[in-house]
């Protein structure tokens, strides 16, 4: 049922069939369960000591209208089925992070607790790109407006598609040592930049920023649907006054427009574990 399951669920890249695929290609081990109005994809993920839990990105997914039997049995079903689940592959528990704040109460009903740890960001900031670049550009505070035009005059963006990983992950291990986060490794960026080979419903690409021929900014653009996401940046702090940044995201929402893409989220914000990147992102 995996290729149906894939048709019928279009809300979130993160339960995609093809994100199931590339999370295959990692080594993970992943389940789909699809009965009576609820679907998800779950991914077994490792802890130490040979530990392991059971986790829904963006899910479950429940459509309370398919819902014959009545919800709370369906959802009781897929409760029982993820307990047998995680007792057969050994998991010590089992996180779920739905979109849907009903979905929530129905878990929160069935024994699950909330986290204090979340693995996907629970606020996001979305642009409107059916707007007009000038439009785009008028709605942009005055230091942004500024600052592209400042990033423009220091040396233009690159786009790049590819296999250029080296200078990202460059960029990722200043930033991530800078802002003391732990980056993913840099095969995870390079399967991430490679897998989705533009035939299926994901694609990936990398952005660059130069300046005098040396890498200054980086992001990977993850595309779905309508929707271009901004899923991992870094940034050469010692060219901090270059504004490289600023153009980079600037020549993105000219490529998602250029392609006829309507929204760009920019994944995550938190004023208080991340409020450098909240303002930047605002």
């Amino acid at each position: 049922g995996a290729e149906n399951f894939s048709q019928k669920m279009n809300s979130s890249f993160l339960q995609s069939k093809e994100w199931f695929d590339f999370q295959k290609s990692l080594g993970r081990t992943v389940f789909f369960y699809e009965r009576g109005g609820v679907k998800t994809g779950i991914i077994k993920l490792p802890l130490p000591f040979k530990r392991s839990y059971l986790y829904i990105p963006h899910g479950p997914e429940m459509d309370f209208n398919q819902m014959t039997g009545g919800i709370d049995n369906e959802v009781r079903n897929l409760i029982q089925y993820l307990k047998n689940l995680a007792k057969e592959e050994k998991s010590i528990f089992i996180k779920a992070e739905p979109l849907n704040a009903r979905v929530a109460q129905f878990l929160a009903k069935n024994k699950f607790k909330r986290s204090k740890k979340e693995m996907q960001p629970a606020k996001t900031v979305v642009l409107d790109l059916t707007q007009t670049e000038d439009q785009l550009l008028d709605n942009l505070h005055h230091k942004t407006r500024y600052n592209i035009k400042v990033a423009e005059k220091n040396g233009g963006p690159v786009l790049q598609g590819g296999p250029v990983v080296d200078n990202f992950w460059g960029l990722m291990k200043k930033t991530s040592k800078r802002d003391k986060f732990s980056s993913h490794t840099k095969e995870y960026y390079e399967k991430l930049l490679n897998f989705f080979s533009g035939q299926s419903g994901i694609r990936t690409k990398l952005f660059l920023a130069y300046h005098q021929d040396k890498p200054v900014a980086g992001l990977i653009l993850l595309l779905y649907n309508n929707t271009g996401y901004y899923l991992h940046g870094a940034s050469d702090y010692d060219h901090r006054q270059l504004m490289a940044p600023y153009s980079l995201h600037w020549s993105v929402i000219k490529f998602l427009k250029q392609e006829g893409f309507e929204n760009y989220d920019l994944w995550g914000i938190d004023p208080r574990c991340w409020p450098g990147v909240t303002r930047f992102k605002l």
